[in-house]
């Protein structure tokens, strides 16, 4: 009878381990859930961003443009004593 109760205890020793390694777990797997939802989420404004920063650069590009053809009219003497 001894045995046996040894044998209980022995289960239900382990059966609380595996109890405390399953909880464990879980709280991992909640944990790399949330990461990966940051990780989404900071992709997306990323993306954004890029979007963003295209669309900039391309209006900057034609602003330049405009401004090159805006100034192209004007004509400088290479030496400006020419000018006197």
């Amino acid at each position: 009878m001894a045995q046996i109760d040894q044998a209980v205890k022995r289960v239900t020793d382990i059966i609380g381990e595996i109890r405390t390694a399953s909880n464990e777990q879980s709280d991992g797997v909640g944990q790399v859930n949330i990461a990966v939802a940051e990780l989404d989420q900071n992709t997306q404004q990323n993306a954004a961003l890029v979007e963003q920063t295209a669309a900039a650069a391309e209006s900057l590009k034609e602003q330049a443009n405009r401004l090159a053809q805006a100034v192209a009219v004007f004509r400088l003497e290479r030496d400006m004593s020419a000018m006197a």
